[in-house]
């Protein structure tokens, strides 16, 4: 039995040199018709979070599986699920040619119908260790979100807040000056993701940056929080912005798949704040300065 992956980790250079394959290795198909065998559980998440493969002939996929039924009920998330935002988000970030969110989709499974997500191997989640003279050690690094002591900004990081850590050490918060998180913080903002932690940001030994944990996400409110505000202020990348002009322009056609594969997901006005606020991020050209109140979620991780 073979295990799916994302393959060519090193594309060839140009605007879209950053971002992995969008479906390797029929992954899609994989995680819409295998049998999904759950192997485990987070039991850190808040909703039922389970890790299952996917398994479809002689093809596997890991994924995270989130059954609708093991969701808890949001005041200010009445409409539809949070299944139905995560899958919402996907179409979003597919449909700008972004790569952002790893391949997610709505189906059933074990425990009802629910939403199924590629797993991301990370350096963190990876079962193959570094051997360094033989012997089995960690590699140290930064985290493309991490706390850093004060006053000690890693080189290419950029500074969010300065805090105390819980024992009391002060220490600051950064991100990566990174082109594949910067697109991140841009769907953040389309998205109107109110709970963008560092913890939902994962490096992927494919390459890629992605963005997980989208289930309170697109309200027609704004409700923006995220630990992404390095560039509060800065131009949007022009490319970007051409790939916002082109979304903006499928969302005003309610007849276009993509509006009509949100409309199965969210309501017809989050659908059309979403184009305001992809439309007025392409006339204003710059990123958004955090608002007064509570722009970071808590704890950051």
């Amino acid at each position: 039995m073979t295990i799916s992956e994302p393959s060519d980790p090193h594309p060839a250079a140009s605007d879209d040199a950053d971002r992995p394959p969008t479906d390797p290795n029929g992954v899609e198909r994989v995680l819409r018709e295998g049998e999904l065998i759950i192997v485990g559980r987070i039991p850190t998440a808040s909703n039922t979070t389970l890790v299952c493969d996917a398994v479809l002939d002689d093809t596997e996929v890991r994924c995270v599986y989130k059954p609708v039924r093991g969701e808890v009920p949001l005041w200010d998330f009445p409409d539809g699920t949070l299944a139905g935002r995560e899958v919402a988000s996907y179409l979003v970030s597919e449909a700008l040619g972004w790569s952002v969110i790893p391949t997610t989709l709505h189906r059933a499974g074990p425990l009802g119908p629910g939403m199924v997500q590629r797993w991301v191997i990370t350096p963190d989640n990876d079962d193959t260790p570094a051997h360094v003279g033989g012997a089995e050690l960690p590699v140290p690094r930064v985290e493309m979100v991490d706390l850093c002591p004060a006053d000690t900004v890693p080189t290419g990081y950029r500074a969010i807040l300065r805090a105390l850590d819980p024992t009391g050490e002060p220490v600051v918060l950064v991100h990566a000056d990174d082109p594949r998180l910067q697109r991140m913080a841009v769907l953040d903002i389309v998205l109107n993701n109110a709970d963008r932690k560092g913890g939902h940001v994962l490096e992927g030994l494919d390459g890629g940056v992605y963005g997980v944990d989208h289930g309170i996400c697109l309200h027609a409110d704004d409700k923006l929080r995220t630990v992404l505000w390095g560039w509060a202020g800065e131009p949007v990348p022009a490319h970007l912005l051409a790939d916002l002009a082109g979304f903006v322009d499928h969302l005003t056609d309610d007849e276009h798949p993509l509006t009509r594969a949100l409309a199965e997901h969210i309501t017809t006005v989050e659908i059309l704040a979403l184009a305001e606020r992809a439309a007025e991020l392409v006339a204003r050209e710059t990123m958004p300065h955090p608002p007064g109140h509570h722009p970071i979620p808590w704890p950051p991780f």
